[in-house]
């Protein structure tokens, strides 16, 4: 009935700890964190940064056309100037939400071992730059044509 010096404390007793025992997670969302490993926290971190800076170009499209309409109005501006407005918040909501979609789908292919996603939305941002432009291009050749 001696107990040796050196022993453990069993390990199902309770208020015992095992040091390698996995421990619950409980963050959130529970789709990201609830599968696969932690991933080495500079590529987590990395990710989260890249969301970020998404979410700010949403910020910055909406700051925009808020900008924009108010501009329109104070001047009494043409109604292109509100449609401009009016595209570039609705392009910074989506942007925003997009941001969260991709950060959590490159965080789930981190924590399972997969390859990066491509990213979504920056064709999408690069293409709706390219017609805005043409478009307000071909505006700004029309009035000038109008103006002759």
């Amino acid at each position: 009935m001696s107990e040796r010096p050196d022993s453990q404390p069993d390990a199902h007793q309770p208020g015992a700890q095992q040091p390698d025992a996995p421990q619950p997670d409980d963050r959130r969302p529970r789709s990201v964190y609830g599968v696969g490993s932690d991933p080495d926290v500079r590529f987590s971190l990395a990710n989260e940064r890249t969301a970020l800076a998404w979410v700010r170009t949403g910020l910055a499209l909406v700051a925009g056309g808020v900008a924009l309409t108010t501009l329109a109005a104070l001047a009494d501006l043409p109604w292109v100037i509100d449609a401009v407005a009016l595209v570039a918040c609705l392009a910074g909501g989506l942007l925003a939400a997009s941001a969260l979609f991709s950060w959590r789908r490159a965080e789930r292919a981190l924590r399972e071992g997969r390859s990066l996603p491509a990213p979504a939305a920056l064709p999408w941002l690069v293409g709706g730059v390219v017609v805005l432009a043409l478009v307000l291009a071909a505006y700004a050749v029309f009035e000038l044509v109008g103006d002759l």
